[in-house]
């Protein structure tokens, strides 16, 4: 028997209750299997449990039936991943480290996903706090643009569902959603369970007075509502309003439930700061006794039915965790796989199962590494330019976007023209939160299109550190199930002054970073064909823009044509010799060629182009012949990528150096805002040509 819900003026909403109080004892039963017993035997290292927070999960679930749905949680969201049909096996492989989980064990246990393109996409959880929610926000714009502008019906009624504990809203991913999600107006749901706690820390440090709603109450664009998690009608209710709302109106909800958290924040909790009566007061709102009661005074479920569906629950998990215990762990070998796209023996790729364009088969016009340079010289920002409009004309599913690209084209004038062009849908503004900048761009990626987003200075990429390192670790986390190919356009480097703000390079942070390429490109010709390689690549790649070499004469290059591509890890050698190798990228490409030229040494001077891949093989060829090996960047010197490089050589071409491998680089301090105290902290043509005679006399 069902029984339905309605308000006055609300769309009838089914629940399936014996379905609810089923998947509601399983994930009881789940709970208690690995509370009481797997964790003491450490077959599960990592344990949440949902109890108090599993009535309303599961019947959230049940609302969300859209061809494009997608959810995205936390580490106690598996309720809701019971209600959405996902096997109790799967849980158990998770949790307990086995082949075939959802990462096969290279994540947490309690962090999901199921990849779906016909049915709710359970979006890849983070284990970091907050950083659920912008992810959901991109896949919400992605399903207007799917439907709006590409046309496509199967994203006509999706919505977005986020789920977060009371202690997230004050995380910057939250705010940073809730601003995308009213001022776009957004098909999303925020669900919030407030269980009074973010681990020992109450509710009101977190939002004053401990309630969200009663805080967002001034907040234009958003359904808030508010009540009991626990109370099988009112909660049912709320759902209902809430689902209703995103389905028909098109625009975000926020609904929050007070649950109780019946545990400690995982196995290892105590509970100590809790006072007695608190916790008596939170048994005596525990949502199971009230479900079987409401399912008992309704008819749905007799007082023997509840006890052998709890029975069956409980027999049934041990059943499927005994089969998951005799299945092995995953194979080490294969732990370095994914983290970027592989091959097959045949050559042909092995595609994620979500996220990207490359899954819809899209064609790319033809692409050649033969230059067919066109008339006359452009700079690097020009020939960005002409790539991404070349590039918007020919994939429908490509946005750009960032603070200020849209009308303004840009502070760096590299998006000028592009929105009057193709339009405010794919070339747009945002907030001023790079964290949602990111976080979008994964939903997005997610959804099948291609972000192009633009921070504007490598700096102010920190905020979204968090939100980077999610994007690129997740094809290899997923153990390929998952992975969000984006360009992030990043400009950095010293310009006609320096500051500690605006002028950082630190591009080895990000090919520190799992499952990031990484690009430096030092004039206008690399820059076409190694841009155009990467909107092509099913890879998440970081895009240098280097602010000096934007507009610098050194770096202007004839235009090398629409079909110009320069793979990844191949570097260039812009000068030839035997006496001395010279390696660099970026803004100092130019600065060596000009110290080489002042000392008139036969030096062989290398732009790498790439660091993530980058050509150890050129490097080494070049080192093996002269003997002796100079590295040159901007960025800080110590744990700078030419400590990388040096570390190379000095195992692979120990046998042929004449002399040590030699850096030159900044020192380890910020960008000087004087240029008179810049150009002498930086590496410049002066002391690299200094450097390079020390080198050619050893």
């Amino acid at each position: 028997m069902n029984l339905k819900t309605k308000d006055e003026g609300l769309q009838t909403v089914t629940f399936d209750w014996r379905k609810v109080a089923k998947d509601l004892l399983i994930s009881r039963a789940l709970d208690d299997l690995e509370e009481y017993d797997l964790v003491k035997q450490k077959k599960v290292l990592y344990q949440f449990s949902a109890r108090g927070h599993d009535l309303a999960q599961i019947m959230l679930g049940q609302v969300m039936k859209g061809k494009k749905d997608a959810v995205s949680g936390y580490y106690r969201s598996r309720p809701l991943l019971l209600s959405l049909g996902i096997a109790v096996e799967q849980f158990l492989q998770a949790t307990m480290m086995r082949r075939g989980g959802f990462s096969d064990g290279r994540d947490i246990g309690v962090v999901f996903n199921e990849p779906r393109h016909n049915g709710v996409c359970v979006l890849p959880m983070s284990g970091g706090v907050g950083a659920q929610y912008t992810p959901v926000a991109g896949w919400a714009q992605a399903i207007d643009f799917h439907y709006k502008y590409l046309k496509d019906s199967d994203w006509e009624d999706a919505a977005g569902l986020v789920l977060g504990g009371d202690g997230s809203v004050a995380t910057n991913g939250f705010w940073s959603a809730l601003t995308m999600a009213t001022t776009l107006s957004l098909p999303m749901i925020f669900y919030i369970e407030d269980n009074g706690y973010g681990i020992s820390v109450p509710s009101s440090f977190q939002t004053p007075g401990g309630n969200i709603v009663k805080n967002l109450e001034s907040f234009k664009g958003i359904k808030l509502l508010s009540g009991d998690g626990t109370n099988p009608q009112e909660a049912a209710d709320l759902i209902s309003q809430a689902n209703d709302h995103v389905r028909h109106n098109r625009s975000p909800v926020l609904l929050r439930l007070t649950v109780p958290r019946l545990n400690g924040h995982s196995a290892q909790d105590t509970q100590s700061y809790k006072s007695a009566e608190r916790l008596i007061f939170e048994k005596q709102h525990d949502p199971l006794p009230k479900l079987q009661k409401f399912l008992n005074q309704k008819g749905i479920v007799t007082t023997g039915d509840w006890e052998q569906m709890a029975k069956d629950a409980k027999a049934y998990c041990d059943q499927v965790y005994q089969q998951v215990d005799k299945q092995p762990n995953a194979d080490p070998r294969d732990v370095h796989r994914y983290v970027f796209e592989e091959k097959d023996a045949n050559g042909s790729p092995i595609l994620q199962k979500q996220g990207g364009i490359h899954l819809s088969q899209d064609k790319f016009p033809l692409s050649s590494e033969q230059v067919v340079p066109a008339p006359g010289r452009i700079n690097m920002v020009t020939a960005i330019r002409k790539t991404l409009d070349y590039e918007l004309t020919h994939n429908k599913k490509m946005l750009v976007f960032g603070e200020d690209v849209g009308a303004k084209g840009g502070v760096h004038a590299v998006t000028l023209g592009l929105q009057d062009k193709h339009g405010n849908a794919r070339v747009f503004d945002t907030s001023l939160s790079e964290e949602g900048i990111i976080g979008r761009s994964l939903g997005m990626s997610l959804a099948g299109l291609l972000p192009v987003p633009e921070i504007q200075f490598r700096k102010y990429a920190d905020p979204a550190e968090e939100q980077l390192n999610d994007t690129g670790s997740m094809r290899w986390r997923t153990g390929n199930r998952f992975a969000a190919p984006m360009v992030v356009r990043m400009a950095g480097g010293y310009f006609g002054c320096g500051d500690p703000w605006h002028s950082q390079c630190a591009e080895v942070k990000w090919v520190h970073a799992i499952g990031w390429q990484v690009v430096v490109p030092s004039n206008a010709e690399d820059a076409v064909g190694l841009l155009r390689y990467a909107l092509r690549d099913n890879n998440p790649t970081i895009f240098f823009e280097h602010r000096k070499m934007l507009d610098h004469i050194w770096a202007r290059r004839p235009y090398p044509g629409d079909q110009y591509v320069i793979p990844f890890g191949v570097g260039k050698k812009i000068l030839t010799g035997d006496r001395l190798t010279v390696v660099s990228w970026g803004g100092m490409v130019h600065m060596c060629q000009q110290a080489i030229e002042k000392t008139a040494i036969q030096a062989e001077l290398i732009d790498l182009r790439t660091l993530q891949p980058w050509d150890k093989d050129m490097v080494l060829e070049s080192v093996k012949k002269t003997g002796r090996c100079l590295i040159v960047h901007e960025d800080n010197i110590s744990a700078g990528f030419g400590a990388e490089i040096a570390a190379y050589l000095a195992k692979e071409a120990f046998f042929y150096l004449d002399a040590p491998v030699e850096r030159l680089a900044t020192a380890d301090i910020g960008n000087p805002h004087d240029p008179l105290l810049m150009e002498h902290a930086l590496p410049n043509s002066t002391n690299i040509a200094e450097k390079m005679m020390e080198l050619d006399q050893i």
